[in-house]
């Protein structure tokens, strides 16, 4: 890999990430909000939706960015995204036409992160050892 493209990917692992690090310090700082919106929408084990899902996407977020087995950051992060578009973003039981967009967007941005999180993973397990500005190489190889 050049230094450009592992250059442009470093940003594109940083811009990625960055939307995950803020929702991280949100559902960190302000846990207990974050719960009681999760009960409101009848979200299934409803507590995991503040710290430990602050936790969780930090972690995701660090090591796409750090790129600390990046795979498995990207796979978390994925997976985090098809968690919460179907049990936090419900738009088809919204009644108000405004709630059912808001909730409708949030849906389709979960399944776009989803998106770029199976890309990136699908990159680093391809590049392996060839990733550039990473602490260690990938698990999975491909």
């Amino acid at each position: 890999m050049s230094d450009t493209a592992g250059i442009l990917l470093l940003v594109g692992r940083v811009l990625f990430a960055a939307f995950f690090a803020f929702s991280a310090m949100g559902h960190l700082m302000r846990s207990p909000m974050m719960v009681q919106y999760a009960r409101s929408k009848k979200v299934p084990l409803a507590p995991l939706g503040g710290w430990p899902a602050g936790v969780a996407l930090a972690a995701g977020s660090l090591s796409v960015v750090l790129g600390l087995w990046p795979d498995l950051g990207a796979l978390l992060l994925g997976l985090l995204a098809t968690i919460f578009a179907p049990t936090v973003h419900k738009f088809w039981a919204e009644k108000d036409p405004m709630a059912r967009m808001n909730e409708q967007m949030s849906f389709i941005r979960n399944v776009a992160l989803l998106g770029a999180a199976i890309a990136l993973f699908t990159v680093f397990a391809w590049l392996g050892d060839g990733l550039r500005f990473a602490i260690t190489a990938p698990l999975i190889r491909f």
